[in-house]
């Protein structure tokens, strides 16, 4: 299979999850939802760093801020940080045995949200308060069982 080839689960993934972060969910729930695309960023720039880095998490930002309507670079930012931040641990997050990684992954989401808050804060943006940190807990909880799938489903098809 050709290079090129291999992109096309990834590429699923990523339709995936830009869809699970602006599907519409009821009131409260809204604060509780996880940062899909961040912790996408997060697998795949911790199992291919050369391949998917900062300009690949950049470019995906701004396809985000256009489909959330957010500051455009918002989500840019967030995203390429976030990159960097998990190629710079790659090697250690990668030897974590899961409730270290998800400890780690949990604190990398945390920047992510405290970003984003900074950022809406700077615009004017302040509704949610506290709320607005929920989304650090669903990125803990997710994160497990997102990587088993990753790790057994998805993974596969890219290094085939």
């Amino acid at each position: 299979m050709s290079r090129g080839g291999r992109f096309w689960p990834v590429a699923v993934v990523l339709v995936i999850t830009l869809s699970l972060e602006v599907a519409p969910l009821p009131g409260p729930m809204e604060y509780w939802r996880a940062p899909w695309v961040a912790l996408a960023v997060i697998y795949w720039s911790m199992r291919q760093p050369g391949r998917y880095g900062v300009g690949t998490a950049w470019a995906i930002g701004l396809v985000l801020d256009v489909l959330k309507g957010t500051v455009l670079g918002e989500h840019a930012l967030m995203l390429a940080i976030v990159a960097f931040l998990t190629i710079k641990f790659c090697q250690r997050l990668r030897v974590f045995p899961i409730w270290q990684q998800t400890a780690a992954i949990g604190a990398i989401a945390a920047v992510y949200v405290l970003i984003g808050v900074w950022i809406d804060g700077m615009t004017g943006d302040v509704e949610g308060g506290l709320l607005r940190l929920l989304p650090i807990f669903s990125a803990i909880l997710v994160w497990p069982p997102l990587r088993w799938v990753s790790n057994r489903l998805i993974t596969p098809l890219v290094e085939a």
